[in-house]
């Protein structure tokens, strides 16, 4: 049996333990086109050998910047590691001028990208940078194909090469350089070695219920970032065919295709889902609505094990049966397991879906940890909802004195890629990493995040706010999609919001209020304004005084990765949403 060294291992064992029929699937032209595990295989080392002809070296840099995850993009992945060269993957969304300076940083010599509009943006900077060449996924007229590495891996006489190759690669080599999308500040390098993500995939398999070669999955959360980058490592061990969504736009479509059991997700996507649940729900009307609030209402009690007695289980059985298995239905019908990550998932979200059989499993972890730390597990009490969930065996996390989550283990960074000092600041002597979250482990070994230690601040009257808490309370409100709360040295805590434009004007319709047609007149309806007063007051109930929201302001923007309110990882840009609403802030403090 193959042990599970370094990265490129995994279809191989997948080879050996249980090969598919559909390895990677990825939708063309309106049809599903699958790669056998042989196939996989077959083709990464046909692009390790075009690689070899190209004159790679051991530890050069080869960018991959794709709008979406395909097949193209695993395959390139294993033939670029095991030649002994790293994967460097670019998010997409960034700006021009960040594609110059990640590609420039790690001194990436070729480039691999998917469509047009990443060609067209890369190459205005591309004449800035060492780039050698770029190969793109798409057929494109004028550029260079992938399929040229192919072909120029076809003739297998230096195989042998790339067998010398990787037997020279070691588990405690470099495998990519993961660039951290920052709040602040230039995006910093992660260096994550074969060892660190190998361990990390092995440690998390043994919280997932899969069985090996049986389940298929449905994979669109970006393939740059380590979370679905990692998980798409566990599913080939775990020998489950992968399904590449189309796009963010036609996962509904393609969850019906494929009839995932699993997928991954981040809270924001499952929010969407669930307003878009309740949303079809409200219209129903008589005592279908009556039933499918019934059931809602029920969901939102939920907790695991049967702890709410065996009255509350009976009506449960009845709403999965009449309610529930239509959720299930929509998202293809066989979804046994939802892993989230990325941000925090409100409790309510893992009560409902949980009731409704379609459980989440929330982990945390960050791009320096590989990234899972901890994780929830359905199996031997392992899942408790608001916490995200027990650490992983051999990782060790302890808490600071002043609350912060610390963390040790073989899945913890080797450091900041040509920056010893960054690296210094949060890897102390006796090898901890510091994760910049406060936390606390609970008396049964669960792991409960509480804020960003960095994001909390101090009013002008001395009293600490942690704003990530509030946040998250105010967030479980329908009529709010996203909202910040400010007050660093003022004299008050409030809040910048971005209503869910969607639900209040469904809202507005129901309840005979008029509001005109752009997002600028919803946000200066006076009715509006007070309704969504009604929820901050409410939520308010939970916090101290020094906590407490005084005032607000609506913002008109849909808050976007592309607009510079959010990261790509979905976290606020806190510095850049102050400074796109200077106006609306200058006017709550009266500046």
């Amino acid at each position: 049996m193959i042990e599970i060294k370094r990265l490129f291992d995994f279809p191989y064992f997948q080879l050996e333990n249980a090969p598919l029929e559909k390895s990677l699937v990825t939708k063309r032209n309106g049809t599903w086109e699958a790669l056998t595990t042989q196939e996989y295989i077959d083709k990464a080392n046909a692009v390790s050998r075009g690689l070899l002809r190209l004159g790679i070296q051991p530890n050069d840099k080869i960018a991959v910047i794709s709008t979406n995850n395909r097949t193209e993009w695993n395959v390139v992945d294993i033939g670029i590691l095991q030649v002994g060269a790293q994967n460097v993957p670019i998010y997409p969304t960034v700006s021009e001028e960040d594609y110059e300076y990640v590609i420039n940083h790690s001194e990436s010599i070729y480039c691999f990208v998917s469509d047009k509009e990443i060609l067209d943006k890369l190459n205005t900077i591309r004449g800035n940078t060492q780039l050698k060449g770029v190969y793109t996924f798409d057929e494109i007229a004028g550029a260079d194909n992938w399929s040229e590495i192919l072909k120029l891996g076809e003739d297998t006489s230096n195989q042998e090469e790339v067998e010398a190759r990787k037997n020279a690669v070691k588990e405690d080599d470099l495998a990519t350089l993961i660039y951290t999308s920052g709040t602040t500040g230039r995006p910093k390098g992660v260096m994550l070695s074969h060892k660190n993500i190998v361990s990390d995939v092995l440690l998390s398999s043994e919280r997932v219920p899969f069985d090996f070669g049986s389940y298929v999955a449905l994979s669109f959360l970006p393939v740059c970032h380590i979370f679905e980058r990692m998980i798409l490592y566990l599913y080939q061990y775990y020998s489950v065919s992968i399904h590449f969504a189309e796009s963010i736009d036609m996962i509904s479509d393609n969850l019906k295709e494929v009839k995932p059991h699993v997928i991954s997700a981040v809270p924001r996507l499952l929010e969407k889902v669930y307003d878009k649940i309740i949303a079809k729900g409200s219209t129903v009307g008589g005592i279908k609505q009556k039933l499918f609030f019934w059931s809602v209402e029920l969901g939102l009690k939920y907790e695991p094990y049967g702890a709410n007695g065996w009255w509350y289980e009976t009506q449960l059985s009845l709403a999965r049966k009449l309610v529930f298995s239509k959720w299930k239905e929509g998202l293809g019908g066989r979804i046994e397991l939802i892993v989230s990550g990325s941000a925090a998932l409100q409790p309510r979200l893992a009560r409902v879906f949980a009731a409704a059989g379609i459980p989440v499993m929330e982990g945390y972890g960050l791009t320096e940890t590989s990234p899972v730390i901890s994780v929830n597990d359905q199996r031997n009490g392992g899942f408790k909802i608001g916490t995200v969930g027990r650490v992983l065996k051999n990782v060790e996390v302890k808490i600071a004195e002043d609350g912060e989550i610390l963390c040790k283990g073989p899945n913890v960074m080797q450091g900041y890629y040509k920056e010893p000092e960054k690296t210094k600041e949060v890897i102390n002597g006796d090898g901890f990493f510091h994760t910049g979250d406060i936390g606390e482990l609970d008396a049964d070994g669960f792991l409960k995040i509480t804020d960003r230690k960095k994001e909390m601040f101090k009013t002008s009257g001395g009293k600490y706010v942690a704003p990530q808490v509030i946040e998250n309370q105010l967030k479980q409100s329908r009529f709010i999609a996203e909202l910040m709360v400010i007050g660093e040295g003022e004299k008050m805590p409030a809040a910048l919001i971005q209503p869910d434009f969607d639900f209040v004007r469904e809202w507005a319709k129901r309840k005979h209020v008029e509001v005109g047609p752009s997002n600028a007149d919803l946000i200066n309806n006076e009715q509006v304004k007070a309704r969504i007063q009604e929820e901050v007051d409410f939520y308010n109930q939970k916090f101290g005084s020094w906590e407490k929201i005084k005032k607000f302001e609506l913002t008109p923007d849909v808050w976007s990765i592309e607009g510079e309110h959010l990261t790509p990882t979905m976290k606020l840009k806190r510095r850049n949403i102050i400074k796109l609403y200077q106006k609306l802030y200058d006017g709550i403090y009266e500046k």
